[in-house]
């Protein structure tokens, strides 16, 4: 092992949470170091930038009382790495991976490397087999499948810290799919990237009310925390999730917000260090720097378990094509919008079921997997919700009463779509989800249902008509 190298004098300038040093010792780039200051204070960080008279090392913890002349910095010889072991579950980190709730270090096995290893892709299998959460929108029209990363975008003020949680006490596996045996061998990673105090207490309160927390491993940084440790907790929290996914063969699901104060805290650290910035300020490797995250998500042949990805982020003014969610578009298998006029008509959640998509849905649904009529119902329901969508522009020039009398079947159907499907009230199974799309689909004539087969029209159209009627 590498001997611990310590310097002194050597600092030459410290501007936010980078401190700038006179390269005096043989060190290499990501290598963990301990910044003391005078007073004996230490504290976490590691070399981001390194040439041949100089290097700059990202402190990860509060810069205040540092000066040059008594700052001493102790190198570590190795990257930054995350103590793991069976019992990390129920516990809750800090952004830079130390316990925070009160109880004993956790036992370590091995220590990890925070960047993670790059999967082979020849060996990686493809995302198969559902997991329900409990959202119709989401189990029937855009569904999670095991090893895909399928984001939810969202803007300021909209209830997604109020949906994530839902999904961290909903989610589960189902007894179908190919990897049945092992579903339940479920776990949470729940990460909180630069969030208010009163929103982590309420992410630790509501976790260990529910007693989700005993199947759940909550990573919180908070927005006073630095901008250079908010790089580093999705790195901390998906070693953690690689371990129990890969070595432990757990299916894991991650869930992080907000993944837009991760790419703020990447644009102040870039101009920090005076790179030359792309669109609206960000650095221009911000893709490649998410996708080192997203990417980490999947399944490996041969190995049981996998790493499902469900981060959240804020557009900036509601703007899809804002680069944050749309460099998340490309690295990731679609997504799931949700929108402020639905939530200003009290439709919880306001998912946007229009613009949503889930890229993998085919993999993890159907016969075998959720129900035979699932990848149908989904297709006819969203083809009836845009036509219903359509009347709705064409009754706002000429009126209800200009309308067909099919088109006016359908502008109700949207209405109670919105009412009856979309907006929930605690968990929905995907049954009691694919029953009331059944009922919705009712309202409309059997003619116009296109994406059914015969045989659905007469199995859940006709026959529960005719049985309505004779009851």
């Amino acid at each position: 092992m590498k001997a611990d190298v310590y310097v002194d004098g050597a600092a030459t300038r410290l501007e936010g949470p980078l401190l700038f040093l006179k390269r005096t010792v043989n060190v290499g780039l990501h290598e963990a170091v301990e910044v003391e200051d005078g007073k004996g204070n230490v504290r976490l960080g590691r070399i981001s930038a390194i040439d041949d008279d100089s290097m700059t090392i990202e402190v990860l913890e509060s810069t205040a009382g540092l000066g040059l002349d008594d700052t001493r910095v102790r190198f570590m010889g190795e990257p930054l790495t995350f103590e793991v072991g069976p019992e990390l579950l129920g516990r809750i980190f800090d952004g830079v991976g130390r316990v925070i709730d009160d109880g004993p270090p956790v036992p370590a096995e091995k220590a990890l490397r925070i960047d993670g290893l790059s999967i082979n892709p020849a060996a990686r299998d493809r995302p198969t087999d559902f997991i329900e959460t409990g959202i119709s929108t989401i189990d029937i029209m855009n569904s999670l499948v095991r090893g895909q990363k399928l984001p939810i975008f969202s803007g300021a003020g909209l209830p997604h810290d109020q949906l994530a949680i839902q999904i961290a006490h909903q989610a589960h596996l189902r007894k179908t799919g190919k990897h049945a045996p092992g579903s339940d061998e479920f776990a949470m990673v729940f990460v909180a990237i630069g969030v208010p105090f009163d929103s982590a207490e309420r992410f630790r309160s509501a976790m260990e009310a529910s007693g989700a927390l005993e199947h759940t491993l909550l990573f919180l940084n908070l927005a006073s925390d630095s901008s250079t440790q908010r790089l580093l907790c999705p790195r901390y929290a998906l070693t953690a999730a690689e371990y129990l996914a890969f070595e432990q063969g757990k299916h894991v699901l991650v869930l992080m917000t907000d993944m837009t104060n991760y790419c703020e805290a990447l644009r102040e650290v870039s101009a920090s260090h005076g790179e030359v910035p792309s669109r609206k300020g960000f650095p221009g490797y911000m893709y490649s720097d998410l996708a080192t995250l997203y990417e980490r998500a999947g399944s490996i042949k041969g190995v049981p378990g996998s790493l499902t990805q469900l981060p959240i982020l804020t557009m900036p003014s509601d703007d899809i094509t804002h680069p944050i969610p749309d460099l998340t578009g490309y690295i990731t298998e679609g997504q799931i919008v949700l929108d402020r006029e639905l939530d200003r008509a009290d439709i919880y959640p306001p998912v946007k079921v229009l613009p949503c998509l889930s890229r993998l849905m085919k993999d993890g649904t159907g016969e075998g997997f959720t129900h035979k009529d699932h990848p149908d119902l989904a297709n006819q329901l969203y083809a009836a919700y845009a036509r219903a969508v359509h009347v709705r522009v064409l009754a706002s020039v000429v009126g209800r009463e200009g309308l067909t009398e099919t088109d006016r079947l359908f502008l109700d159907f949207g209405d109670r779509f919105e009412a009856d499907f979309i907006h929930q009230q605690g968990m929905r199974s995907l049954e009691a989800g694919m029953e009331i799309g059944w009922q919705l689909l009712r309202t409309l004539p059997a003619s116009e249902l296109y994406r059914l087969n015969d045989r659905q029209i007469e199995e859940y159209i006709n026959q529960a008509e005719e049985n309505g009627a004779g009851k």
